[in-house]
């Protein structure tokens, strides 16, 4: 069996990690909506918490899954030339990758 993220596998991961961003959206609109912090340092320190650390660094490795593989099929489906398809893949990989530093650059500040 392929350990590639293809066919119902990718299509798994896309199902699930739309679950987890729309469920994690839903609790901090909600949160924010209850108890809004009311200064800065409230928020960090909201932020700041284990709990929501992991939950924020879960959302955004999803996030990053969720893109990665809602466009790698578009890369896919529409770019037939083997040579672009790699290019604009690296790119967006690249992008991805950059974003997801930053990322973790701003959760690690926060904690």
């Amino acid at each position: 069996m392929s350990r590639q993220l293809s066919g119902f596998r990718a299509w798994m991961w896309q199902r699930v990690s739309a679950i987890y961003l729309a469920l994690y959206i839903a609790w901090v609109l909600l949160r924010l909506m209850v108890a809004p912090p009311v200064d800065h340092q409230a928020l960090g320190n909201w932020l700041g918490g284990l709990g929501m650390w992991l939950a924020t660094a879960a959302f955004m490795l999803l996030l990053l899954l969720h893109a990665w593989v809602g466009v790698r099929d578009v890369v896919l489906d529409y770019v037939k030339p083997a040579a672009l398809r790699l290019a604009v893949l690296a790119a967006v990989l690249a992008f991805l990758l950059a974003c997801g530093l930053w990322a973790l650059v701003i959760l690690v500040t926060v904690s």
